[in-house]
């Protein structure tokens, strides 16, 4: 097991910030559309079947990898009625 925690500890050592800081922003995203979503009683189908997506879709955007366009991101913001991201 540690040969694992230290092979982990290497890959995140050998990781640029630019990277770091971009997957903590897709996951800080999806948590963010989980909560709303979960907010409002939507299932993932339901949530689906209200932006005429396909559930799948709505897995791949919970899952924290996926690459968000400013335009799905303003979608979800109009749908939530709030938004998504803050730029001060």
């Amino acid at each position: 097991m540690k040969k694992i925690d230290a092979s982990f500890d290497e890959m995140l050592a050998n990781t640029s910030a630019v990277v770091r800081q971009e997957v903590e922003m897709e996951f800080a995203l999806s948590n963010r559309i989980y909560e709303l979503m979960t907010a409002r009683g939507l299932t993932k189908i339901q949530f689906a079947k209200a932006l005429g997506r396909k559930p799948s879709e709505i897995t791949k955007w919970l899952s924290g990898q996926h690459n968000f366009t400013l335009k799905t991101i303003s979608m979800l913001s109009v749908f939530f009625g709030e938004p998504l991201i803050k730029i001060d």
